[in-house]
């Protein structure tokens, strides 16, 4: 396994199920998890601002994008975990995180590429990646749930790692251009590498289901 992939992993906590796979609690919409969820959905457009504006002489307006990009990236890893621990599951977070995921890092590569921070390859496989399990998950929703894989959550954070790189290198210099290719290549592998796993799960989980 790669030095990266490595490094993340052991940076991860112990692996919990997927929300997506609990089941609502009788708990009000209106919880704390749900108010991080709504947060972070509400940075995307103030972190694409700061991107774009962060440009030419406003180059230091890229520490602001990388830090609202930051905290966005840490409320995804602590509303879901908020939720299953405080019993705070609802129907509401378990479709509004996922968009507010997708969201934040759809608009963070779409944003990088069209600067030309970005080649538009990554950007094209890293959401159709994300596309295709999304679509995996609605097709086998039948059968059951395809919970999250700890190499999906490694991706989750090489890719966030990543981003935050490239967001940086125009306020910090070339010299950071590599370790943000390094980690965003191994991202990357491991974002395709998970992906077949999904297909795989996916059609195991709809054979056993017909089976049985």
């Amino acid at each position: 396994m790669p030095k990266a992939a490595q490094a993340a992993q052991a940076a991860l906590p112990p692996l919990t199920e997927d929300p997506a796979g609990d089941p609502p609690s009788p708990a009000s919409a209106w919880n704390i998890a749900n108010a991080l969820t709504v947060f972070r959905l509400v940075l995307v457009p103030f972190f694409v601002w700061a991107l774009f504006a962060g440009t030419g002489h406003e180059s230091g307006l890229r520490f602001l994008a990388w830090a609202i990009f930051a905290v966005a990236s840490i409320t995804d890893r602590i509303d879901g975990d908020i939720a299953r621990k405080r019993g705070l599951v609802t129907e509401f977070g378990k479709l509004a995180d996922p968009i507010a995921d997708k969201a934040l890092v759809g608009a963070a590569l779409i944003g990088l590429s069209l600067l030309h921070d970005l080649p538009w390859w990554v950007t094209v496989v890293m959401l159709v990646r994300e596309l295709g399990v999304t679509l995996l998950r609605f097709w086998v929703i039948r059968h059951g749930v395809i919970p999250a894989s700890r190499g999906g959550k490694i991706k989750t954070l090489l890719q966030a790692v990543a981003i935050g790189l490239f967001v940086l290198i125009p306020a910090l210099g070339s010299w950071l251009t590599p370790i943000a290719w390094a980690f965003m290549v191994v991202a990357v592998v491991v974002a395709l590498a998970t992906g077949v796993d999904y297909v795989a799960r996916a059609l195991r989980l709809r054979r056993e289901s017909i089976v049985a």
